[in-house]
């Protein structure tokens, strides 16, 4: 099974977002791996943000990340990075689509309450920068009988 890393970014944790959000996510079957709660560090930023390093919005960017915890998750399931991403909607919450998490919660570009990883080969990137191995739990739900078929199981 693929996986993604989700961040609820410090705007979710404010406004009490995390468990409706959470909540988004097992509802459409998804399988939640690890969670926990972090503080962004500027190292941490400066690699997790590198394509937006030229950008002149990446200095207020890096201190929105900075100003409250966020919530790491890695999530689970089959086409988990497009699934993800989908549930996200896309990047200006005022223009994101409604139903998504940012169509419904979000009208800014950059207070856009989400992240999720944008391909399988970055969630592997990001998995590794803010978990453990031993903080990623496998195991099996007996829900996924009736989520999947045997044959999406079995890939």
């Amino acid at each position: 099974m693929e996986r993604s890393v989700v961040l609820l970014k410090p705007d979710a944790l404010q406004r009490g977002l995390v468990g409706e959000i959470i909540s988004r996510f097992e509802r459409k079957g998804l399988k939640l791996a690890a969670i926990k709660m972090i503080r962004m560090t500027d190292g941490l930023l400066d690699k997790w943000y590198a394509h937006h390093r030229d950008k002149p919005f990446f200095k207020s960017l890096k201190e929105f990340m900075e100003s409250s915890p966020a919530i790491a998750m890695l999530w689970e399931g089959f086409e988990c990075v497009a699934t993800a991403r989908k549930l996200c909607g896309t990047t200006v919450g005022r223009e994101a689509e409604a139903g998504s998490v940012r169509g419904d919660f979000s009208m800014s570009s950059q207070h856009n309450i989400i992240h999720a990883s944008d391909s399988p080969e970055t969630a592997k990137k990001e998995e590794k920068m803010v978990f453990k191995p031993e903080e990623i739990f496998d195991y099996r739900k007996d829900e996924e009988l009736w989520v999947y078929t045997k044959d999406e199981r079995e890939k």
